[in-house]
């Protein structure tokens, strides 16, 4: 069989295309969502698809659902698409997480942490039950949000604060001379790779891989099993020093979750036993995200204590690699488009293959006779 060339294509996937923009829409006769209603009821898809695609703004993550008919890897790649058409004015300075307005705050290690646990907006106590209400026109009554006891303290002491005074959890030393931050959406990834590379890429990488990564090393296919020693949501102001000012000034603030990961580490030569940490941090309300990325942040960090790699989770390449799902869902789809002249190929060769692997038996079964 010989290879055929394919006619009409243009026209398939221009019909493709309005089909696609008709299914999207769906029955006529139900109001079409907007996108207002996606940012403020589906926020946690928002913020997941604000995460992966490296781009914090709401509407246009809610637009990229949307438009993705909720495929959210799909809408990832649309947002992490249009993101590359931006102009970039510079880099903010470092968010300062000290000082995040707190709307959630709990931390699995110590019951009366300074500055208290807050629960807020979370569905850890909630009963996995579907709620009918939500079904009828208008949905359920908007609860009345309630009030905390007491006042919380602002800024909210850290995990960090907790150990200061012992020494029992490691910290993160400021340097004058440290060089510039890894920036993965200008430099190709590179092995062995830093810390900031790895976080950038735990940042934006796919939560489900992540979140089985994180699984696997629980689960002892790595040497992590931490406790949360804090994890909190809340606001953060970001800011930015314009040349002409040459000082900082708040730009805005956006919201942002972030986890950290405690380990025991029995210590070295050089090291006295501590704590050692794992770190997450992502836009939006993204708490599964978080976690996952300190359990895999810290699994990545083996070298650093002396800890043999032998799992999956510890291998920076295979993790780094094969976390985005930009990168991952191109190279499993492309696998639909026409490989017409590659299966030719590869028939010619299964079929000669096969001729001589006939030849060879009825030689042996002559020479046997």
């Amino acid at each position: 069989m010989a290879y055929v060339s394919v006619k009409g294509g243009e026209k398939a996937i221009t019909n493709a295309h309005e089909w696609l923009a008709e299914e999207r829409r769906g029955d006529p006769a139900v109001n079409e969502l907007e996108i207002g209603q996606v940012r403020e009821q589906l926020s946690l898809a928002v913020d997941r698809v604000m995460a992966e695609g490296s781009c914090y703004d709401r509407d246009l993550a809610a637009l990229a659902i949307k438009q993705a008919r909720g495929d959210l890897p799909e809408a990832v790649f649309l947002l992490r698409a249009y993101r590359t058409t931006l102009p970039r004015f510079g880099a903010s300075e470092p968010l300062e997480t000290t000082q995040m307005a707190v709307r959630r705050r709990v931390s699995a290690a110590f019951k009366d942490i300074p500055g208290g646990q807050v629960l807020g907006p979370t569905f850890d106590y909630t009963h996995r039950l579907l709620d009918f209400a939500l079904a009828a026109e208008g949905g359920a009554p908007r609860p009345i949000a309630p009030q905390a006891e007491e006042p919380q303290t602002y800024p909210m002491p850290t995990i960090g604060s907790v150990f200061a005074h012992e020494g029992l959890l490691e910290t993160d030393e400021r340097t004058e001379d440290a060089p510039e931050p890894f920036d993965l959406t200008r430099e190709p990834m590179s092995f062995p790779a830093g810390r900031d590379q790895r976080l950038q890429a735990l940042a934006r990488g796919d939560e489900g891989f992540l979140l089985s990564l994180a699984y696997s090393s629980q689960r002892g296919w790595g040497s992590t099993h931490p406790l949360c020693g804090e994890i909190r949501l809340g606001e953060v102001a970001v800011e930015f020093v314009p040349e002409e000012l040459g000082f900082p000034i708040e730009v805005g603030e956006i919201t942002v979750t972030e986890c950290q990961m405690l380990s025991g580490f029995s210590g070295s030569a050089d090291k006295a036993p501590q704590y050692t940490r794992g770190y997450g941090l992502t836009f939006g309300h993204c708490e599964r995200k978080a976690m996952s990325v300190a359990i895999v942040d810290r699994a990545l960090r083996h070298r650093e204590v002396g800890e043999q790699a032998d799992a999956p989770v510890q291998d920076e390449e295979f993790v780094l690699y094969h976390s985005d799902n930009v990168e991952a869902s191109g190279f499993v789809q492309h696998l639909k488009l026409p490989h017409y002249v590659d299966f030719q190929a590869d028939l010619q060769l299964i079929r000669r293959l096969r001729r001589e692997h006939f030849e060879r038996r009825a030689a042996m079964k002559e020479a046997a006779e």
